[in-house]
């Protein structure tokens, strides 16, 4: 029992150190919402397992999306956990590999982005699929891998992109970098730049001058942005480049992978131990489950735990929670179109 307290202190230190308004009207608010079910445990073993469930990251499964995007940790933890679900897209032959077997389009993959957040906007994926594909066509086939780093970009950073988006195309139209990171400054402390008709799209923006207003913007920005020391070591060798081009470097980096997080290294994508063993043991859950039931003619699968359970608002409603939630996600299997080469 004394155990407890010491447990919910040390949990939230943690969560003060990472938004800790956020996390504590959410827990707040899921304890109203299920006290009746809380009030036989206790508030404090409650906090306890919230906090906990905070720090491991499993906090942000099967949640709406404001919560799912509403915190840098959150972002990296839903990242986490959508890699850990779903690596096995990229098993080949029993045996894991930097190279994927299977390829799968955006509509495929924002599928599965819903498995876990039943409202995930599909712009989102869309704009993923436009990193791997260098704003092609969006219904081509990506690998996992691919589309996992340019997510994981677009996601993380996703204000920071919209802004840089911004910048390079009013650099393209020649204007001054101040006029694009400081909106209020007074025009006549601007210099003319280069006019329009000097930078042609398909070639880029300069990249020395690309750089200059990103390390602007990260100085003044609220939201995360990757570290400048490296987006300048990116860039270093190159004197031109493209908007597009620039996201596929950030994807690409693993340097800034490192940095956030929240994923391995490209050539342990799919290495997860602890993982393995964990399906192992549901794969024979469910295959003595499969082998103990009676045959059912109309074809139940109600005694398969697959979609039944988890649609959690939180470590403590493993069941019936989010029924509306999960009628809505029924919308998300759709069937997609993944035969084209």
């Amino acid at each position: 029992a004394l155990q407890a307290p010491c447990i919910l202190i040390s949990v939230f230190l943690f969560a003060a150190q990472r938004h800790v308004l956020t996390y504590m009207e959410d827990a707040v608010s899921q304890l109203l919402e299920n006290r009746e079910d809380i009030s036989q445990y206790g508030i404090a073993r409650f906090f306890t397992e919230y906090f906990n469930s905070v720090r491991q990251g499993t906090h942000v499964l099967f949640r709406e999306f404001s919560f799912v995007q509403a915190t840098p940790h959150n972002r990296a933890s839903f990242l986490r956990t959508f890699w850990r679900c779903f690596r096995t897209v990229g098993k080949n032959g029993g045996k894991y590999s930097s190279i994927c077997c299977y390829l799968l389009t955006a509509q495929e993959y924002h599928c599965l982005l819903q498995l876990l957040c039943p409202d995930f906007p599909m712009e989102l994926t869309q704009k993923a699929a436009r990193i791997v594909l260098m704003d092609d066509a969006v219904d081509c086939l990506m690998s996992f891998s691919d589309f996992l780093f340019a997510f994981q970009i677009q996601f993380y950073y996703s204000e920071f992109l919209e802004s840089v988006a911004a910048i390079y195309q009013d650099l393209l139209a020649g204007k001054n970098p101040n006029t694009v990171i400081v909106p209020t400054s007074s025009s006549g402390q601007h210099r003319q730049r280069q006019p329009p008709n000097d930078c042609n799209p398909l070639d880029g923006v300069e990249a020395s001058l690309f750089y200059q207003c990103l390390e602007s913007l990260c100085d003044r920005s609220k939201y995360s942005c990757p570290p400048c020391a490296l987006v300048k070591e990116m860039l270093s060798t190159a004197q031109r480049l493209t908007f597009y081009g620039f996201l596929m470097a950030l994807a690409k980096d693993q340097g800034i992978n490192r940095a956030l997080g929240a994923l391995p290294d490209k050539g342990d994508l799919f290495l997860d131990p602890a993982m393995d063993q964990e399906l192992e043991k549901l794969i024979a859950q469910v295959s003595g489950l499969a082998i103990s039931a009676p045959a059912s003619s109309s074809g139940d699968t109600a005694n398969l735990p697959v979609r039944n359970s988890p649609r959690i608002n939180s470590p403590w409603k493993p069941l019936h929670h989010r029924r509306k939630m999960d009628a809505e996600s029924e919308g998300s299997n759709e069937e997609t179109d993944s035969s084209e080469n």
